[in-house]
């Protein structure tokens, strides 16, 4: 009964959603395999994950009508990354606030009229609902950045891409020219709840580490493309390396003594027992630009990593892993 009413009200919703004319449509394969028919030219689109969706449909020079967000302690919801990377937010921008990413809130989907809804890959058990609403496709984390070439697709974009890639390859071309980047090692460390987490590529930072031929130590090559481990602390020496990079989240007002007071909960002294550390070589750097499916953020990361290794004297390790 409750499903019931809850259907009928999302219904009335949709009726105030529905376009006054009807568009021209296409086929559309989605992730989940769904052939889904969407808009040729889409002018309204709803995104529901804003750092997979939000930030590379801004940079590509579209604006959606709305997108999720997330909620700091002020409990203001902002579009994470946004202003550090597109200098757009909920309070300078014509984007609504669409809601958490689970649950969705419909209503608020509903209410900015979307021509088309991109969902993401968590929330396939809600696609019904959303199809209620507007055209809904679902895109997953993609480990690299075919999202971009998903979304410049829908949106007719491709030029402005181009742009972005061709930037992004002189930015690496750069820093190998001026490092002798398969020389030096390089990892990065997450501690927290009594381990040491690290992915096979860290996101923005590993993919700029791994482009630009930097070496890294042998156990992380052998974890599985993309992957994420949680090391016991036990196993640091096999994770140390001539440069270690920490993150921090700014979107939660963390500072890296947040950072080291993580390391030093997982393994107390932790600077006396890395290389890199000893040596001066452990470098912090906000987590947001890291995590952020965004071209622009590759371009800071290049430029840090370029700014940070280049010109520095640097202390090999003695019996590199």
């Amino acid at each position: 009964m409750l499903k019931t009413l809850f259907l009928a009200g999302l219904l009335s919703l949709t009726m105030l959603a529905m376009p006054a004319m009807a568009q021209e449509t296409r086929s559309f394969t989605d992730d989940l395999g769904r052939i889904v028919e969407i808009p040729v030219h889409p002018q309204r689109i709803a995104s529901l994950h804003a750092l997979t969706f939000t930030i590379p449909l801004l940079e590509l020079g579209v604006i959606p009508v709305g997108s999720q967000g997330d909620t700091g302690d002020d409990s203001e919801p902002h579009i994470r990354s946004g202003m550090t990377i597109a200098g757009t937010d909920f309070d300078n921008s014509d984007i609504a606030y669409l809601g958490p990413n689970l649950p969705p809130d419909f209503e608020a989907i509903a209410a900015v009229q979307p021509d088309l809804i991109i969902a993401f890959q968590n929330q396939e058990s809600v696609v019904d609902q959303l199809e209620l609403i507007a055209p809904t496709i679902v895109l997953s984390n993609q480990t690299g950045y075919e999202v971009y070439d998903i979304l410049a697709d829908i949106t007719g974009t491709q030029d402005r891409l181009a742009t972005l890639k061709a930037r992004y390859e002189s930015q690496v071309a750069q820093i190998r020219r001026i490092i002798d980047t398969g020389t030096v090692t390089v990892n990065h460390l997450a501690p927290g709840d009594g381990a040491l987490g690290v992915w096979e590529t860290y996101f923005n930072l590993g993919k700029v580490l791994r482009d630009a031929g930097f070496d890294f130590p042998a156990a992380v090559d052998a974890m599985e493309p993309n992957s994420y481990v949680a090391f016991s602390p036990e196993a640091l020496p096999d994770l140390d390396a001539d440069i270690l990079f920490v993150t921090y989240r700014t979107d939660q007002l963390e500072t890296p003594a947040i950072a080291k007071a993580a390391f030093e909960s997982v393994v107390p002294g932790f600077c006396a027992h890395l290389h890199a550390c000893r040596n001066g070589q452990l470098i912090y750097i906000p987590r947001e630009e890291v995590t952020a499916k965004s071209y622009d953020a590759l371009s800071m990361l290049a430029y840090a990593v370029l700014t940070h290794i280049s010109g520095r004297d640097i202390v090999r390790m003695e019996n590199p892993q």
